[in-house]
């Protein structure tokens, strides 16, 4: 009996083959999978490395998704391996991090661009992180730091670790965000509970809340926008 033939994307047609296509329309014109498929470089057997790619992509339904898995995960999958599992973790990493602008003289004027500052780098993040933008007076970001981390549905924060930073940056006023790893950003009691509690500590400070965001996989609630914890 004939052995299966090994699939290869060398055996595709020229203007099928994603590496010319890249080369010739730019990469805007592959798909995810075929883009993928050139960080995994090889298939198997019964699959080219664009199948695997697919087939991966099925597994965790979203990129965001697939750059929450583990290498080990990732390395399990069927065609991968350890060797590809870090060059797709390691690609997705540095697409994450192009996608955060940093803090550095960012003016936030509204909710929506302290989301377009902060969610890139939230994304994929598989526990409940806590952090707060420092703001001057003219609500430019002094910086961005994370004051918790907790588990899969909470991450415990007190107001004295909120303005401690505060303080230490000599912020005018803060935005809290937290992320929501379900990728709801539906505020729950507590996320209003800790608004209330960080407004009332704020306003004996001396340092104004100005919101406290809510990250979902891809959206995000603004609690004063919402007029929850706000009074």
């Amino acid at each position: 009996m004939d052995r299966p033939r090994h699939l290869t994307i060398q055996a595709l047609p020229p203007d099928l083959r994603p590496r010319e296509r890249l080369r010739a329309h730019g990469a805007g014109a592959l798909s995810t999978a075929e883009l993928l498929g050139i960080i995994i470089g090889s298939g198997t057997r019964s699959a080219t490395a664009v199948d695997v790619a697919a087939a991966l992509l099925a597994r965790y339904g979203t990129l965001s998704r697939l750059l929450r898995a583990s290498v080990h995960e990732i390395a399990g999958h069927r065609g991968m391996g350890q060797v590809k599992a870090i060059k797709v973790a390691a690609t997705l990493e540095l697409a994450r991090r192009l996608l955060d602008p940093g803090p550095s003289r960012y003016i936030v004027r509204t909710a929506a661009d302290a989301a377009a500052v902060i969610m890139p780098a939230m994304l994929g993040l598989d526990r409940e992180h806590f952090r707060v933008i420092m703001l001057n007076t003219r609500h430019e970001i002094l910086d961005i730091v994370e004051v918790s981390v907790g588990g899969l549905s909470s991450a415990p924060v007190h107001p004295r670790e909120v303005f401690k930073e505060a303080i230490r940056a000599s912020a005018a006023a803060v935005i809290v965000v937290h992320n929501h790893p379900s990728g709801s950003p539906e505020p729950s009691r507590d996320d209003v509970l800790i608004t209330e509690q960080l407004h009332a500590a704020g306003r004996i400070m001396g340092i104004e809340l100005l919101d406290h965001l809510i990250i979902g996989e891809r959206s995000y609630t603004s609690l004063r926008e919402a007029r929850q914890g706000f009074p």
